[in-house]
């Protein structure tokens, strides 16, 4: 892929680490609504103002779920339609539903989930999993992203926005379901702590190192989590069952 000029809205811990993988191979330009100096960004990113960071090739949101409608709707007198949109939301149909929309009816439009974060991908070897979307492209165009992100320490998968949110809400949702539950029992680590133990502590780490809002965000806009919490909660008094009829 030929070197583009590519945005990124959003300058978090995701946004930041987005914004490092991009910079390997393009020209990006950042900005947070929370303002930036230089000594907050990585060298030879360019920190912009809101109207000029739309002034690009391709443009990532890097945003909470949960504001990421609202910032669409405050945008619309700075979108270029010859730019292609992406989110890396970590739920896929609303974000997906608000893009189609809000952004220019002409607009080229990407879903994306990277499946991991900056705790997970600096440290890793082997490929780390990635959703994209086809929403609305060119097919070249699709499938140019799609080669150059496998070309990174990613293993991109192809999927609707539907089929991603019922996958991950057994396995994202549950995980940062039960972390939190976890989390709120207070567990510490001892002495004697078996190697499943260490595990669940691990748990407790990954996803409450997350924000509170992205726990809130990943429950309340994936269609698919109210079953999820429902089924677990069955489970665990099924179990809890056996033994009061001991």
């Amino acid at each position: 892929m030929e070197k583009k000029i590519v945005s990124v809205y959003g300058y978090g811990r995701f946004g930041k680490l987005w914004a490092d993988i991009l910079s390997e191979d393009h020209h990006v330009k950042v900005f947070s609504r929370r303002g930036l100096t230089p000594a907050d960004v990585t060298p030879g990113q360019q920190i912009v103002d809101e109207k000029e960071l739309y002034n690009c090739d391709a443009l990532f949101y890097c945003v909470a779920i949960s504001s990421f409608e609202d910032l669409l709707i405050r945008s619309k007198p700075l979108f270029n339609p010859d730019t292609v949109y992406f989110d890396t939301c970590s739920v896929k149909v609303f974000p997906v539903k608000w893009m189609l929309k809000n952004l220019p009816a002409k607009s080229q439009i990407i879903g994306t989930h990277p499946m991991f974060g900056p705790d997970s991908y600096p440290g890793t070897n082997g490929p780390l999993p990635m959703v994209m979307c086809d929403i609305r492209t060119e097919g070249k165009t699709f499938a140019g992203w799609v080669e150059y992100f496998s070309g990174k320490k990613m293993n991109i998968q192809l999927m609707t926005p539907d089929q991603h949110d019922k996958t991950v809400a057994y396995s994202q949702g549950i995980t940062h379901y039960l972390g939190r539950v976890l989390a709120d029992l207070n567990l510490k680590t001892t002495p004697i702590s078996t190697l499943g133990y260490k595990k669940l502590l691990e748990i407790i780490e990954q996803t409450c190192n997350d924000s509170y809002q992205l726990f809130l965000d990943l429950q309340k806009y994936n269609p698919y989590t109210e079953k999820m919490r429902k089924d677990l909660h069955n489970s665990i008094e099924k179990i809890y069952s056996i033994f009061l009829d001991k």
